[in-house]
């Protein structure tokens, strides 16, 4: 992957000549969650950043990490921070949701390009007018809930109970599932919350067990997800349980262990790569980074958040050469460049293709998602 990243910045050099921007650091500003609740993650976005080159179109990048340990407050300060007192160009970030909906004001208000690596479409709602600034590379959670009522519907499953967690990405699944049940023909009988710290669900279970539904999903991510699911093992439910696709990595994986077993969930085709035909367009890409990230961290250390992060690299290796012919980096012009040209991209990432306009800052498409099960600790293609 690196080669292959040096190789795209030596090639923007080539196409642009840099003619406006000479000897000026481009600044890119991160809050991911290193800590807290959701740091199973923001620990491989950030392994991912450490992976990326320090250039871009011939111009020195600076990359400034911040943690917001899973903690809205915490983003909200880091983006004033990064914005106010790094002079950043744009912003990566967050993780989670809350936080990225905490931070659009802070972007739109000071016009600094925004790339969100969590899941909720609110993050790109084209009718709040502050998105205008803002992108994301998570596949949005309405693309993903189809997927699991396509799944859901051609399995027999007629009726569904719900427990996710207490907060924005909760909420948004929520509906989305609602939404997508309906469309399905599939009866939500019973709904369920709780929070990312919470350590037992017991009480929401046994109301889940008791409805008795064929099937049950969970709308959490990271290893919190892990909690409803072997509470359900452990009471004995029989129907089948699908995840979204928040808790693709390999900590989960670890926590629910054998409980995990037959668990459904639509992911980012990165993850089964080696499973995907070579025509896919996304194979390629995925491969380069997969095998970059698991030589430094390990075999079987590949996740699809750290995924969301190369994205959001890539987007930008794109839109940069573009704002380079209209301004110099640390400017107001160049930020708005910047986001002209991150609206326009078309770029081939390890999620899918981002395909970008005025009312669409997420660009991914049916391409973009597989549903899997999870098998002996083993991520495989369902059928």
């Amino acid at each position: 992957m690196l080669r292959c990243i040096k190789a795209i910045a030596f090639g923007l050099v080539a196409s642009v000549g840099l003619p406006n921007a000479a000897n000026a650091d481009i600044n890119i500003g991160v809050t991911l969650s290193a800590t807290g609740p959701a740091a199973s993650l923001g620990i491989p976005e950030r392994n991912t950043i450490e992976l990326l080159p320090t250039t871009v179109a011939g111009q020195k990048i600076n990359w400034i990490v911040l943690d917001d340990a899973s903690d809205t407050t915490k983003a909200v300060t880091n983006i004033r921070k990064l914005i106010a007192e790094d002079k950043v160009d744009v912003v990566v970030g967050s993780t989670i949701t809350p936080n990225s909906l905490a931070m659009i004001d802070v972007a739109a208000d000071s016009e600094t390009p925004m790339i969100s690596m969590a899941a909720s479409a609110r993050i790109v709602d084209p009718s709040n007018p502050k998105t205008r600034w803002v992108f994301k590379t998570p596949q949005n959670d309405a693309l993903m809930a189809d997927a699991i009522a396509v799944h859901m519907k051609a399995n027999g499953v007629k009726t569904l109970g719900y427990i996710g967690f207490n907060d924005a990405y909760g909420d948004g699944w929520l509906a989305e599932i609602k939404r997508s049940a309906q469309t399905a023909g599939i009866k939500v009988v019973a709904e369920e919350k709780y929070n990312r710290s919470d350590a037992s669900v017991t009480g929401q279970v046994l109301k889940l067990v008791a409805a008795n539904p064929d099937a049950i999903l969970i709308g959490a991510a990271g290893t919190p997800g892990a909690t409803p699911q072997k509470e359900l093992v452990g009471r004995n439910y029989k129907g089948k349980i699908y995840q979204t696709h928040g808790v693709a990595n390999p900590d989960f994986l670890r926590v629910v262990g054998k409980d995990g077993n037959g668990t459904l969930l639509p992911i980012g085709p990165m993850l089964v790569f080696e499973q995907l035909p070579d025509s896919n367009p996304i194979k390629k890409v995925s491969a380069e980074y997969i095998t970059a990230y698991e030589a430094k961290y390990g075999k079987g250390s590949r996740t699809t958040f750290g995924g969301h992060a190369y994205d959001a690299y890539l987007l930008i290796a794109q839109a940069v050469p573009e704002a380079l012919k209209k301004a110099k980096p640390g400017t107001k012009e160049f930020h708005a460049a910047l986001r002209d040209a991150l609206e326009k991209s078309n770029v081939i990432g390890t999620h899918g293709v981002f395909v970008m306009g005025p009312q669409e800052h997420n660009g991914l498409d049916n391409r973009a998602r597989v549903m899997i099960k999870i098998d002996n600790g083993q991520w495989v293609l369902a059928k």
